[in-house]
């Protein structure tokens, strides 16, 4: 199932994020697609706080992963410099029980379970389109999820 939110704003990417960040059940997967500069940390950041992640979150080009603890845990994972062997690197532990964000998950090629893709476009100079897509077997888990994000739906 796909479904796709709007944003003219960075604080309503941030708020989306935020809404995610609250309702994503435990474990879950997201993997973030779009060019640079569409918001793909911008998202996280909300994220991270929907999750009630007080510290700073920014992107973990160099580092790979960074790990961060609120009322859930969040693994953000930056595959940009990555080679497609990010699974030798041991992440899997860490997702068992986490929120995961994997930002340019295309670069990998990680077996992800039921992954919550997210692609984010440019709809002009300020407008993103954010495109959710769910697994159609496991789309139960998100409901509550998708009936939050309606707001930024068109």
């Amino acid at each position: 199932m796909q479904f796709q939110c709007y944003a003219s704003t960075k604080e309503i990417t941030l708020s989306i994020g935020q809404t995610i960040g609250q309702f994503a059940p435990v474990p879950c997967v997201l993997t973030l697609t779009g060019n640079l500069g569409t918001g793909k940390t911008t998202l996280t950041k909300g994220i991270a706080r929907g999750m009630g992640i007080q510290t700073t979150v920014n992107s973990p080009t160099f580092n790979i992963c960074k790990i961060y603890h609120g009322d859930k845990k969040l693994v953000h994972i930056d595959a940009y410099r990555l080679d497609p062997s990010i699974d030798e690197l041991g992440f899997e532990e860490e997702m068992d029980d986490a929120i995961t964000v994997i930002e340019w998950s295309e670069n990998t090629d990680m077996i992800l379970n039921d992954p919550i893709s997210i692609t984010i476009d440019y709809d002009g100079e300020n407008q993103r389109i954010l495109t959710f897509e769910f697994n159609d077997s496991t789309i139960f888990r998100y409901d509550r999820l998708i009936q939050e994000l309606q707001q930024w739906s068109h």
